[in-house]
């Protein structure tokens, strides 16, 4: 085994080598050969089966050229020939014909040869290079795609613009340049022979042909590198705004947006000018052919008469020289695509040959007969690649004992996540070493280890397809059974089979489809599918509701029995039942033990954490006290239940208006004297109405289906963003939903919301609670209308908000949802986005208000820090934070949180609730929460199940009723 010492000394100096890899530096050289590199034996017969042929297809021409010089000479020998010699005439017409003939099929064949072997041999190598590049891509450390240069856009660009360049240059671009060579070559070669005094003489004006295509090519190869970089740019803005269309719409920044995306294709503008001009030149230039052919025509004229040549010959060698100056001229621009192709193959291939400080498929390594599961961290330092001047971990030691849970609390940014990643070995420690039974990590082999490891993090990654495949992530020879069971355990079974396809379900990118908590728990089941020795769980639980939670901590409690737990968590709640609670501070471990130890130390920091989250206020006692212990049932299998009650709406008890009643119980008199008077021709009467009831409804029927087929036709075509909506002089921020229906169109069979309806007075504070999935968050995406409801409505001020003008609309919202969405770009940039103009001292005031000002100062650059793509250079509480900052500095009327201190310690919490509070007075504001101890100071709070509101009023009020909320306040003890 290596020591530490020798370790760390080949990791620095792994790392120095690896500055230079991936890197294009200036003048450097491009080899054209390099895209051959994945080219097999069948490759080679088939580029050289392909060169053959463009040779042809190139020499055919000339040969064409030379058929035509005998029979114009045949031609003219006959018309001065007598008239016996006429057969012998007609015989070599004969023969040129024949010649053309065989030509053409010989073209056809070389052609095909050209055109087929090419284009195979091109889909096959690029398909190497793609499945290379992916898989070299995947296999590098997280701190390769930490840098900016390993953006996602940047992959993308790779994978499909580059290799497609690849592409084109070999299926396209390598046949027309060594056909054009041909022509070149051969035209030469057939000029000569047919008039060598011609082909001397012409020669030189060769250089009129060739000066203007290599002075094309040359500069157009500078413009193109520039214009690659500005569209590179211009795709990251586009991917970005996409991937969180609803915070650019929340935002009102379509047109930062779109300025930001026209900015950049007004540069790249610029340049396509630049290249259009230069291509105007070089093709006009072509023009001088025929003052070339003039010349050769005059001098071609002067060899006939005095020096003896035919006129054929003398004709065919003027078109074959002037066909191959022009061919050399068309040849060499394509040069241009060479060397692109070339740069462009030195960017992949120098992904493919860089060797991660990381390798997750390197088969070296320690594998353990036995792997127990102790960790240990010994005097550890740490600093991200991307920030090498900011210490992340400093002097770190930690001792977890096998089959022990250990908790890690703090916080944001303390470190207690890198802990994490340096288990798993997303990145080495800078200093110090990282221990498993024992044994070094870096000695370990990383894929068996990693496969003995179970990871929960906090932002949940899901992808793009059914939800048993991403299960099946944790496993991948998993059967159906081990995927209900983990699901099962992860409390997601219930919802799963909710859906129409169950666990076929496709779940959108990046589970856009499901909740939050629904991401999260089959996060969980992913992760308990491993069956791991060693759970990893960082925020697992931050996303759930507090029944699911409940249910879910249980699950994992039960998985953690036997296992080495790591878990990071905000919620002191979620760990007074760990072995340890270590609480990390400044990067290192300041204060370690169990709950009752840390708590009962005096001025402890774990014990100011659970001051600061009531766990031991007066208030969570009463909670207590009050609430019955006979009241909640546990099964044996840990799942709470309780009774429940749903009382009748108020609506539906009142009664009719006392007008309405006396029109029922007393109609007009002369009413009933008609009837009367009629009643003996009852039955006519009854079938002259039916008749006339069903004549008179022909017209109505006919109306609404012409009209039905009509709207049909416009669906669709109405633009929410015309700027034609109502604007009203003031808005006061009175919401509300009216027997709303919706169902997501992506899942029109299931409706998310059934008959829901909600009134949320102005200046007023109401929160929406329930289960993960219920509708809580549809709820504010209709009152930001990124959807329009199937039926029912939305107002806001009495106005419909189909009606209002969205974009003015929007601006007076304000939404931090649950995932906080950061841009690449400074942190100032993230702040003011959506905003123009804004002086710097707002922007610091917006900042301290969400509690962001402290950590972003403490940053070498400050706010003009970058933050990486979707903000990978900051933590998850600092990304919520700028995200609050982003909502306050944009003063709104409407204040839409949706789980807005989720992801933030206990001390953060308190300082950006109390910020929250302050801005939350006089607006409106709409609060979905799963801790309830943040929105029990709400005007009022309505719980939401199966999509429609079964209970609201105050926190006591509810409290008092002993229903749903009551129930899940019993869950949250």
């Amino acid at each position: 085994m290596n020591s530490p010492e020798k370790n760390n000394e080949n990791m620095v100096a792994e790392k120095g080598d690896e500055s230079s890899k991936g890197v294009i530096t200036k003048g450097r050289k491009y080899s054209v050969v390099k895209i051959f590199r994945y080219g097999d034996w069948v490759d080679v017969v088939l580029m050289v089966l392909g060169t053959v042929g463009a040779i042809g297809d190139g020499m055919s021409t000339n040969c064409l050229l030379l058929f035509v010089s005998r029979l114009m000479n045949n031609l003219g020998y006959g018309q001065t020939q007598p008239k016996n010699h006429g057969n012998n005439w007609m015989d070599e017409v004969e023969k040129c014909s024949l010649d053309f003939v065989y030509l053409g099929l010989a073209v056809m064949l070389v052609a095909f040869l050209e055109g087929y072997c090419w284009s195979k041999t091109s889909e096959r190598q690029v398909l190497k290079i793609r499945y290379k590049y992916l898989e070299a891509v995947l296999r590098q450390e997280v701190g390769f795609f930490d840098s900016q240069e390993a953006t996602t856009s940047e992959v993308i660009n790779t994978i499909s613009k580059d290799t497609s360049l690849i592409q084109e240059v070999l299926s396209e671009k390598v046949p027309t340049f060594v056909m054009h060579s041909s022509v070149f070559i051969s035209g030469l070669a057939f000029s000569t022979y047919l008039s060598w005094r011609l082909a001397l003489v012409a020669f030189p004006t060769l250089l009129l042909l060739i000066i203007p295509g290599m002075i094309y090519g040359k500069y157009l190869m500078y413009l193109s590198k520039k214009s690659y970089k500005e569209y590179g740019k211009a795709n990251t803005i586009v991917e970005q705004a996409l991937s969180s269309i609803k915070t650019v719409y929340s935002f009102t920044a379509e047109r930062r947006i779109v300025d930001r995306y026209s900015a950049i294709l007004e540069r790249t503008s610029r340049l396509g000018i630049k290249q259009g001009i230069a291509k105007g030149l070089a093709v006009g230039s072509t023009g001088l052919s025929f003052a070339i052919w003039g010349f050769l025509a005059w001098y071609g004229s002067h060899l006939v008469m005095y020096k003896g040549e035919s006129g054929g010959r003398i004709y065919a060698a003027g078109i074959s020289f002037v066909l191959s100056g022009l061919s050399l001229g068309m040849a060499l621009p394509d040069l241009r695509y060479f060397t692109e192709a070339a740069v462009a193959a030195t960017r992949i291939f120098d992904r493919i040959d860089r060797k991660p400080l990381i390798d997750g498929e390197d088969t070296k390594g320690v594998v353990l007969d036995n792997i127990r599961g102790e960790l240990e961290f010994i005097d550890v330092k740490f600093t991200y690649p991307s920030r090498p001047n900011s210490m992340v971990l400093k002097d770190f030691n930690l001792k977890v004992e096998a089959g022990r849970t250990i908790a890690l609390v703090g916080a944001s940014g303390s470190g207690k996540s890198t802990a994490i990643a340096l288990l798993q070995r997303f990145y080495d420690a800078d200093d110090g070493v990282v221990r498993v039974d024992g044994v070094d990590i870096r000695t370990l082999q990383l894929n068996w280890i990693r496969s003995k490891m179970g990871l929960v993090s906090q932002e949940h990654a899901l992808f793009g397809t059914s939800i048993k495949e991403n299960i099946m992530f944790g496993k991948l020879d998993a059967n159906m059974d081990e995927v209900t069971a983990a699901a099962m355990a992860a409390n997601a079974h219930n919802f799963i089979r909710q859906l129409p396809e169950g666990y076929e379900t496709k779940i959108g990118e990046r589970g856009a489809l499901l909740s939050g908590g629904q991401k999260q728990r089959i996060a969980i089941a992913r992760a308990i599918i491993k069956n791991p020795v060693i759970l990893l769980l960082d925020e697992a639980t931050s996303a759930l509701d507090s029944e699911s939670e409940a249910l879910v901590q249980n699950a994992l409690d039960q998985a953690s029995m036997g296992r080495t737990t790591l878990v990071v968590a905000h919620k002191l709640s979620t760990v007074r039942n760990a072995d340890l609670i270590a609480v990390v501070g400044g990067g290192c471990i300041i204060e370690i033990g169990s709950h009752n130890d840390l708590i009962n130390r005096q001025n402890g920091h774990y014990a100011k954490l659970a001051k600061l989250q009531r766990q031991l206020s007066a208030f969570d006692k009463v909670e207590q006290e009050q609430i019955s212990v006979s009241s909640v049932s546990r099964s044996s299998a840990g799942r709470l239940s309780t009774p429940r009650s749903s009382p009748a709406p108020a609506f539906a008890k009142s009664p009719l208006p006392n007008e309405t009643l006396q029109l029922v119980s007393h109609p007009p008199t002369s009413f009933y004297r008609l009837l009367s008077l009629n009643s003996p021709e009852w039955k006519q009467g009854l079938i002259g109405s039916l008749s006339a009831i069903a004549f008179g409804s022909v017209q109505p029927i006919y109306a609404l289906t012409i009209g039905g087929m009509i709207s049909a036709f416009f669906a669709g075509d109405g633009d929410s963003n015309n700027g034609n909506g109502i604007k009203l002089e003031k808005v006061t921020g009175r919401i509300e939903l009216k027997k709303v229906d919706f169902a997501y169109p992506s899942r029109p069979e299931t409706l998310v919301l059934r008959q829901f309806s909600l009134e949320v007075k102005p200046g007023t504070s109401t929160g929406l609670v329930g289960t993960s999935g219920c509708g809580k968050s549809t709820v504010i995406g209709l009152i930001q209308r990124f959807y329009d409801v199937e039926r029912g409505s939305v107002k806001v001020d009495g106005v419909d908000i189909r009606d209002l003008d969205i974009q003015w609309y929007r601006r007076h919202t304000a939404l931090v949802s649950q995932e906080p969405v950061i841009y690449s770009g400074t942190i100032r940039d993230n702040i003011v986005f959506g905003k123009l103009d804004v002086p710097e001292n707002e922007v610091t005031v917006a900042a301290r208000a969400a509690n962001a000002h402290e950590f972003i100062s403490s940053l070498k650059d400050g706010y003009d820090t970058e933050c990486g793509e979707r903000g990978v250079q900051l933590s998850g509480g600092q990304k919520q934070r700028i995200a609050i900052a982003r909502a306050i500095l944009r003063n709104p009327t409407v204040l839409l949180l949706d789980e807005a201190t989720s992801a933030l310690d206990v001390q953060s919490e308190q300082l950006v609730q109390e910020a929250l509070d302050r801005i939350m007075v006089g607006r409106t504001t709409i609060v979905i929460a799963h801790r309830l101890n943040t929105i029990k100071n709400l005007d009022m709070i309505a719980f939401v199940a199966d999509g429609k509101v079964v209970e609201k009023g105050t926190y006591a009020q509810l409290k008092q009723k002993r229903g749903a909320f009551f129930n899940l306040a019993t869950c949250q003890r």
